[in-house]
């Protein structure tokens, strides 16, 4: 989490998986879960992070996939830029996000029912793929909701 006060620029990596299981009801995205205690509210947005002075955003997504799931991205696109102004654990955050449609160089990903991924030592994350129909219902919540433009 950033300083308060401070705007952070992300980079976002919008992943589908148009063919899915032969099961699934469709389009589906990767995601990473996240809860927020003070709401006590699990949300859905899709994965990437900080871009780091003297880098560009492209370079951070693939970075940053890098870290945190040892993936490697192919087929990158620039969708566009999205202010997002939130409260996340009874804070306001601010940032700024490039976002990106892209999809893994390795199948092995699209076979995934969910993974684990640290951020670092204390923060564990969830991976997972799910249906664009669950956040379009709004049985699941995906965030920012501008994100829904892009789907």
């Amino acid at each position: 989490m950033n300083k308060s006060g401070e705007i952070r620029v992300i980079a976002l990596g919008l992943i589908r998986d148009r063919n899915g299981l032969a099961n699934a009801k469709g389009d589906r995205i990767f995601v990473s879960e996240g809860y927020d205690p003070v709401k006590q509210d699990v949300f859905y947005r899709a994965l990437g992070g900080g871009v780091e002075f003297g880098e560009t955003s492209r370079v951070a997504l693939e970075r940053e996939f890098q870290e945190e799931i040892q993936a490697e991205l192919i087929n990158i696109r620039y969708l566009g830029c999205i202010e997002n102004l939130f409260t996340f654990n009874g804070r306001q955050g601010h940032e700024i996000i490039q976002l990106y449609q892209c999809d893994f160089a390795e199948p092995k990903f699209y076979q995934l029912e969910s993974l684990i991924f640290s951020e670092s030592e204390n923060h564990k994350h969830r991976a997972l793929w799910i249906e664009i129909d669950r956040f379009k219902s709004g049985e699941l919540r995906l965030v920012p909701e501008v994100f829904f433009e892009y789907l």
